[in-house]
């Protein structure tokens, strides 16, 4: 008997998807920060086993958009509700629901999807408070199985696979089994990037932000990588680029070494810092980035 399926992690800005995503893949596929809205795109990592293939996938951030952007990232969420086999509702033990948590509850709960609670960040609770969220959740998703985690800890992703595993239907697989992910390397060098630029930027900088690989050269031994990051006001140029370009030669030096880790092999990254006015609600500009199809 093999089991197949798309298990879609959901679930509110900040909670951990995109480390639970990380541990249950077995690779750094999505960024990791301490900032919420960090995801943008719907990212899928692919495990296989002798008789499984499960497609995860990583989403943005439960919101209620403010702008063009935004709305694009809520689309890729509602995507994931429409095709998942299961639905990975990623909630933690200091979170509060608001209202556009809800509405997606709302369709989780009327749906005929199984549905795996995940109360990620346990190690922040007491027992007793983790008892009564439990029980919190059976009343507000009955049908759901819920399951306690620390995916930062790694504590008990065995027993949430095993919970996946056994939910997951009959079916043939999906992708060739050596397929890790539906993203490309040029896809995953310009989250690097982004992902630098919300470890040393504060406040608005790192949400206005978008990468984009001017050139990606494979070399033996060596990758060559071309970069622009592009900001939504001329005064954040000034701010990406730091005092005689010392922030961004800090970034680059970062990104690089994260990539060759990635990539296995050395690179050469050369980066550049443009203006896009406005660009998080430019449909034109949206779809050259990949969020509009």
């Amino acid at each position: 008997m093999y089991k197949s399926g798309f298990v879609n992690i959901i679930g509110n800005p900040n909670v951990g998807k995109s480390t639970l995503m990380n541990e249950l893949v077995g690779e750094r596929l999505s960024i990791i920060t301490s900032k919420a809205q960090t995801t943008r795109h719907r990212i899928m990592g692919i495990v296989n086993g002798d008789d499984f293939q499960i497609v995860y996938s990583d989403t943005p951030g439960i919101l209620k958009p403010n702008y063009k952007l935004q709305e694009s990232m809520m689309q890729f969420v509602r995507g994931a509700l429409r095709d998942a086999d299961v639905i990975l509702y990623v909630t933690d033990t200091v979170e509060h629901g608001d209202e556009a948590s809800q509405e997606i509850l709302d369709k989780i709960r009327m749906s005929s999807i199984p549905i795996i609670l995940v109360i990620n960040k346990i190690d922040l609770a007491t027992q007793e408070s983790l008892e009564c969220l439990v029980d919190e959740w059976h009343r507000r998703l009955p049908e759901a199985t819920i399951v306690p985690v620390s995916a930062l800890n790694k504590f008990n992703i065995g027993g949430l696979f095993d919970t996946i595993l056994r939910t997951l239907p009959e079916g043939a697989p999906y992708y060739p089994e050596d397929t890790l992910t539906d993203k490309t390397l040029r896809f995953f060098a310009s989250e690097i990037i982004r992902e630098k630029i919300f470890l040393n930027y504060g406040k608005e900088i790192p949400y206005s932000v978008e990468i984009a690989i001017d050139e990606y050269r494979e070399e033996e031994g060596l990758d060559k990588i071309s970069a622009t990051i592009y900001v939504a006001r001329e005064s954040q140029k000034g701010i990406v680029i730091g005092h005689g370009g010392q922030m961004l030669k800090k970034v680059g030096t970062a990104a690089r070494e994260e990539l060759e880790q990635f990539l296995g092999k050395r690179v050469f990254l050369r980066l550049f810092v443009k203006v896009n006015d406005n660009w998080r609600n430019s449909e034109t500009q949206l779809r050259r980035f990949g969020y509009r199809e």
